[in-house]
């Protein structure tokens, strides 16, 4: 599904704070050219694969005694969230499980909301697969804190409009 490849990778990655392309981070692994080596990087390239509609690849990193009849059909359906940013706040590995906690920000027709989400990996079969994961509330930003789109801006000036 994936057209403009030539934009930063919407995961966020960054060397030397310049803003990693999309063909050089995540493209890499949904065109399954390499493997996520942690669940960090399998988490921030399901996320990326959201935002570039990468249906197959959401299916394919999902480990199949988890998947409880999701199809890409499913995923493919409406409501399309505008995913705005990711904010990864915590990852672990302990041997062949792994965790993370992050937000994704994203607009729909209600305005800004966020998942907020402790996501479960098991490395199985030689590569890390998501298994499930448990929801949070959004932690929303402070009014003069950056706002989450990335803008710069402050979120009083900004999203939270």
């Amino acid at each position: 599904m994936t057209t403009n490849t030539n934009i930063p990778c919407p995961c966020g990655a960054k060397e030397a704070e310049t803003p990693v392309l999309y063909p050089m981070c995540c493209g890499l692994l949904h065109l399954k050219n390499k493997q996520a080596s942690t669940p960090e990087q399998l988490m921030r390239s399901r996320y990326s694969a959201f935002v570039m509609q990468e249906y197959d690849y959401l299916i394919a990193t999902h480990h199949p005694g988890f998947l409880n009849g999701l199809t890409v059909i499913d995923l493919s359906g409406p409501p399309h969230n505008h995913w705005l940013s990711l904010n990864v706040i915590s990852s672990s590995t302990s041997g062949k499980n792994g965790q993370v906690e992050f937000q994704a920000w994203y607009k729909d027709d209600n305005g800004l909301d966020a998942i907020h989400e402790r996501s479960d990996f098991e490395f199985f079969n030689n590569t890390w697969l998501y298994t499930q994961g448990q929801q949070f509330s959004p932690l929303y930003p402070k009014r003069n804190d950056k706002c989450v789109c990335g803008s710069a801006k402050k979120f009083k000036q900004c999203c939270l409009k």
